[in-house]
């Protein structure tokens, strides 16, 4: 196992009813800003509930943060933040929200060009707003990470940035805030926790032993719960199994003393830049294609991937590769999410495009050993059409 250095401060308040929590967790005499995305949180009365678990705090309202937030948008979030001199944020969304909470957060106190913080990946992030969420969306994890990912629509940029100084001071994650969300959304989310999870799991063996069963354990239960969250969307105990299922994915843990990959999220960003696909569908078009292509330097994490999460034991090692690969990518479509570029319309003449974007943003040495090149990434697109 390699060195590791855990830290994660956020409070997670898990279950229904915890809105209401919110009384105690934000300071008294806050003055705050609530974010969110479109108006399905005030049509399903999150909104309201926030509102009132807040009290007589002084309370301004942002909403139209995109799937996919972006910078601009986001700036106009730092500028009422500065002129109505607020001081604590509050996410009421998913991971875009979230997301965008954390660039917002940052961003109010730098003196440069906020964009800095995407270019620098979050090293000039030096302070940050207080901030807090209210889960709506189990997906990203974010509601318990220090990452984040903003895009810039003026020049189709998709950047990643991270920082001690974002993690939330807390987390409100009520599963019954789950039920009326579009099936859609709810089965990107399995997609997403699923993914990042095989980021910090499938690289090679490094002996964190704990960290294995752990991420294993958190794949078995999303193969489980994925058709349950479909079928039923008021099962409280498949949708609280996903919500901290996905929270689990990303705030730190699995990764602890590990190698990381994360080359699949990177190549799925910029199909999402430039073409608008969801998130997570980007990272069920990559990821199949992404292990097969590199099954070789993967080779003794597919094998044990195939016998552990889905209990492949027979046949040649290639087989069970095979046969590990081809599950994957069945459980997405089962879900109803696509994973070929050919199901978007897109194929191989839009390949140069996502190879020069991730030149110009400088993944060209990505994967747990840095070798998947602009080459190698290529070659993953094109086994995914």
């Amino acid at each position: 196992m390699q060195n590791f250095d855990l830290h994660n401060p956020t409070r997670i308040a898990f279950g229904q009813g915890t809105v209401g929590r919110l009384a105690e967790l934000v300071p008294a005499g806050a003055r705050v800003l609530i974010l969110y995305g479109g108006e399905s949180a005030r049509r399903t009365g999150t909104l309201a509930e926030v509102q009132a678990a807040l009290g007589s705090r002084v309370v301004y309202e942002f909403g139209g943060i995109e799937p996919n937030p972006s910078y601009e948008t986001l700036m106009r979030a730092v500028a009422l933040v500065r002129s109505e001199e607020l001081d604590f944020l509050l996410a009421v969304g998913g991971g875009s929200v979230i997301d965008g909470t954390k660039f917002v957060a940052a961003a109010v106190h730098y003196r440069g060009d906020a964009w800095d913080i995407m270019e620098s990946h979050g090293t000039v992030v030096n302070t940050a707003m207080p901030f807090g969420c209210v889960l709506t969306l189990p997906a990203t994890g974010s509601e318990m990470n220090k990452g984040s990912v903003v895009t810039r629509s003026a020049t189709r940029a998709k950047l990643v940035f991270a920082s001690e100084h974002v993690f939330p001071r807390f987390s409100i994650l009520d599963p019954t805030k789950t039920y009326s969300l579009p099936l859609s959304q709810v089965a990107n989310g399995v997609v997403d926790a699923y993914t990042h999870v095989m980021e910090q799991y499938l690289t090679y063996p490094a002996d964190g032993m704990v960290q294995d069963r752990f991420a294993e354990g958190l794949l078995q239960t999303l193969i489980e719960i994925g058709p349950r969250v479909l079928a039923a969307p008021d099962d409280y105990a498949a949708r609280a199994n996903l919500m901290w299922t996905a929270t689990l994915a990303l705030n730190g843990l699995i990764a602890a003393g590990v190698p990381e990959d994360w080359s699949t999220h990177m190549i799925g960003h910029e199909l999402t830049a430039l073409h608008g696909i969801d998130h997570a569908r980007t990272l069920a078009v990559v990821l199949p294609a992404n292990l097969q292509v590199r099954r070789v330097s993967k080779h003794d994490k597919l094998l044990q991937y195939a016998a552990r999460v889905w209990g492949i034991t027979e046949g040649s090692e290639e087989e069970r590769i095979d046969a590990a690969i081809a599950r994957t990518r069945g459980f997405f479509e089962s879900l109803g999410v696509p994973t070929r570029l050919r199901d978007y319309d897109l194929g191989t003449k839009h390949i140069d495009a996502v190879i020069r974007q991730l030149e110009a943003h400088g993944m060209t040495a990505l994967g747990e050993r840095g070798d998947v090149t602009l080459s190698l990434s290529r070659r993953i697109l094109e086994a995914s059409v």
